[in-house]
Order: structure tokens, then C-alpha cells, then sequence
């Protein structure tokens, strides 16, 4: 059976670039009919809070991802400690003493003799017995995996034929000295133990799926595909990364940004697709890892929220109603929907035509506000009050154009632009607009 796995580290808030791979791993899996597993890599107990889990699976859902199991990597320690026995029987997994400081003044020797700083697998000369009375002295082992030194090849569902050469890297640390184990192990065991068949995930891993494929075999693993996606960089070239806030999904909710708008630009980043707005599901048809690029692609936010007002403005009022405050009618969403970037922003345009502003001070125009609010049509206001208003204004004062428009707008909105008042003057009523041309 085809199977995938997405497996963040709940370690703090899902970015862009994991939402990206969330959505990739959602489409293949949907698109195979394949299985879709969502894994929690959360045995670093110092950093892993179950606040940031569940965010993860909040969010997840609000972009319209689902999954159709999952697990916490901390349930599952036996199964690494089973796993780990293994290897260690098999010879694959070895103790080792040295301490940071040793580690670090091994590789400084190293370094100045011109060679690789790759552990020297010093602990393989270590005798049973010197072992034993290491620890008998109170000394815990670290284990460390024994690379088969090959190169291990493979043909990547995006980048091609990829290679990584065992030689030019250190054994691994799989367990601590106090008997946790590190990720790099655990997420082969899980995906040995779950039947993983396809994994999806960051460029940064090429080199780490070398090593991951080498314990895969040692433990008996067969038949495992990879797909690495280029990392997303920001709009200026530089790296993405989970802290900066203004780019999480949990931030860019909060702002008014819609997920269709952020599934339907990650489904295109990288491809020759045309970014448009988009659930999951619509992506289905159009998506192939095959066809993204091998450059990494730069996530602009000015880019997105173009994205973003291309949807509002399309957006009936069906599928506003819920996020417009209490009382707003289709009239109301049809009068300003156009002039919206986030949806957050119609709450202020409610204010405007129902509520309070502050007045914008205007002195020198007192005397054509005053004209103005003596030529104010009579009620009921109409789609064609404004005109008539303003014609009116224009043969009474002799102006036109912005002169005629500006001060209108900045007494009635308190901003200098925004929707038509054509349609904002019906919605505000001939009473607050007198108010506000007085003050």
C-alpha cells in the first residue's frame, strides 16, 4: 500500500515552507489514493509543547489539510529501544565515551592536517572490558551507527538522480547517553514499523536520506522513494525560517489572510502554474512533483496578498456573511468588497457607514463643507444621490475634480480613498453624513 507522512516538530508554529510540504505530501497522497499519516517529532521533550501540537493540527485544518492517522513519536519509545537492539546485535550501532570537549579537539586536529572533520571512529578500538568499567564508573555511552561507507543513490521524484557518499560523513549519533533517541533514527524506525512507501519532504534532507537509507537497510527496509522540494527563500533570496512570525500560518490567519489564498500560491511556487487562489482539492487535477523546478522558488508576501484581494473581490456574500460583522447585508459587501486586501479591513468600512470615525481636521475647506451640507439631497438616498449631490456642489462653488471630490471623502470616511461613494452614501444615511460634514 502507498503511504505518506508529514511530520513536523511541535516546537513552535507551522511556517510557510512546512505548510508548503504539508500541502505537497496532501496532494500526492490524494492524488495516489495513497494513505496519508500525520507524525508528531516530538521526543525533544525540552523544546515540544502540546500547545504548538495542537496549533499544528489546527492549522492544518484551517488550510483544509487532513490526514487519516497519526501518532506522537513519544508513544512510541519501546519501538525505538526494540529497534535499536537490533542494530546493536547486528554490529551497526556502536558505543561510544568521548565527551563533547574530545569530539570537538579531534576534529580541530583534523582540520589542521588538512583532512575532514568526520569522526575518527576511535570508540570501535574500545575493548568490552574498558567498556564495562567506563560504566561501572558512572560513564554512559552514546551509540553511534557504522556507515557502510558506500555511495547510496537514488532517483529523486523532484531533483532527479541524487547520490550521497557515506565516506564523507560522520557516524551518526542515533541514542544519547541518556537514552533518547535523535530523529534521525526514530523517523526511519517509524517509517519502517508504519509501512511508509513515499516521502516527501525539504532539500535540507538530501543528505540526511543518504544516511536514513543506509540504517533503512540495516534494519531490513526495501522499496522507500524520496522527493526532496527546494527550500523556499523570502523575497530577497534569503532562507525562511519557523521564527519569523510574520510568516506563520497562525500570524498570516490572524491578519485576514485566506487559506485558499496560501494553498493556492504554495500549489504554484516552483511550477509554471500561475498562482491563483485555490483549496486543496482544486489543485488536484494541475499538480505533478515531477514538473516543480530544481531552483527554489522565493515566497513574496506582496505576491500573496495580491492573491489575497483577487479572492475578496470575487468572494460572494455567501461566503463572506460569517466573517462580516453582525448585521452586514449583501449591499454593504458589494460596496466595498472591491477596496478590501485582508477581510479584517471591512470591519473598519462597517465603522465608517454605521458606526464612528474621527473627523479629519479641515479648516480651510469649512466653508465648502458647510455648502456641501446645505445641498445635501433629501432622503430616501439612491445610487444616484451622489451625482446629483456633487453636480449640484460643482455649478454652486465652481470646483471639480479632486478639489471638489477630496474634502468630501476625508470628512465622510476619514480616508483619503477607499470605496465608491456612490454606493457609500446610501449605506451612511443623510443624518451622519450632515454630522460629519458639520464636524
Amino acid at each position: 500500500m502507498t503511504k505518506l507522512r508529514f511530520a513536523p516538530s511541535p516546537t513552535g508554529h507551522l511556517h510557510v515552507g512546512n505548510a508548503r510540504i504539508a500541502l505537497a505530501n496532501w496532494l500526492v497522497a490524494r492524488k495516489l489514493g495513497a494513505e496519508l499519516v500525520l507524525r508528531l517529532d516530538d521526543t525533544d521533550t525540552g523544546r515540544s509543547k502540546a500547545e504548538f501540537a495542537h496549533a499544528i493540527e489546527e492549522d492544518l485544518r484551517w488550510l483544509g489539510l487532513d490526514w487519516d492517522s497519526s501518532f506522537r513519536q513519544s508513544d512510541r519509545l519501546a519501538l525505538y529501544e526494540a529497534a535499536a537492539e537490533k542494530l546493536k546485535k547486528s554490529g551497526h550501532l556502536y558505543p561510544c565515551l568521548e565527551t563533547e570537549e574530545e569530539l570537538n579537539y579531534k576534529r580541530e586536529q583534523r582540520l589542521r592536517q588538512g583532512r575532514a572533520p568526520i569522526y575518527d571512529r576511535g570508540a570501535l578500538k574500545m575493548t568490552e572490558e574498558q567498556l564495562a568499567r567506563a560504566m561501572e564508573n558512572g560513564k554512559r555511552p552514546h551509540w553511534r551507527f557504522k556507515l557502510s561507507g558506500i555511495s547510496i543513490e537514488w532517483e529523486d521524484g523532484v531533483l532527479g538522480r541524487r547520490a550521497v557518499k557515506l565516506s564523507a560523513i560522520s557516524d551518526p549519533v542515533l541514542i544519547r547517553a541518556d537514552g533518547s533517541p535523535l530523529y534521525t533514527f526514530t523517523s526511519v524506525a517509524d517509517d519502517l514499523e508504519t509501512g511508509v512507501s513515499h516521502v516527501v519532504r525539504g532539500e535540507d534532507h538530501v543528505t540526511n536520506t543518504g544516511v536514513q537509507l543506509d540504517i533503512w537497510r540495516a534494519l531490513g527496509g526495501k522499496g522507500l522513494h524520496f522527493a526532496h522540494l527546494p527550500l523556499l527563500t523570502d523575497a530577497d533570496g534569503g532562507p525562511l525560517s519557523k521564527r519569523i512570525g510574520s510568516l506563520s500560518l497562525r500570524q498570516l490567519r490572524r491578519d485576514g489572510v485566506e487559506a485558499a489564498t496560501i494553498t493556492g500560491y504554495l500549489g504554484a511556487l516552483g511550477t509554471s502554474h500561475d498562482a491563483r487562489p485555490a483549496k486543496p482539492a482544486e489543485l488536484l487535477e494541475s499538480f505533478d512533483l515531477s514538473a516543480v523546478s530544481h531552483s527554489s522558488p522565493r515566497f513574496d508576501p506582496r505576491q500573496m496578498l495580491a492573491l489575497n484581494r483577487r479572492l475578496l473581490h470575487g468572494m460572494s456574500f455567501e461566503e463572506a456573511r460569517p466573517h462580516l460583522p453582525p448585521g452586514a447585508d449583501a449591499a454593504f459587501w458589494e460596496a466595498v468588497r472591491g477596496n478590501l486586501d485582508l477581510m479584517p479591513e471591512a470591519k473598519h468600512w462597517w465603522e465608517v457607514v454605521h458606526g464612528h470615525i474621527a473627523p479629519v481636521e479641515q479648516p480651510e475647506e469649512a466653508g465648502f463643507l458647510q455648502a456641501a451640507r446645505e445641498l445635501l439631497p433629501a432622503e430616501p438616498f439612491d445610487g444616484n444621490s451622489w451625482g446629483a449631490w456633487t453636480d449640484a456642489l460643482k455649478t454652486a462653488t465652481g470646483r471639480k475634480g479632486k478639489a471638489l471630490f477630496m474634502p468630501l471623502r476625508l470628512a465622510l470616511t476619514g480616508e483619503d480613498h477607499g470605496p465608491d461613494l456612490k454606493t457609500l452614501l446610501p449605506l451612511m444615511g443623510r443624518a451622519r453624513a450632515a454630522e460629519r460634514l458639520t464636524a
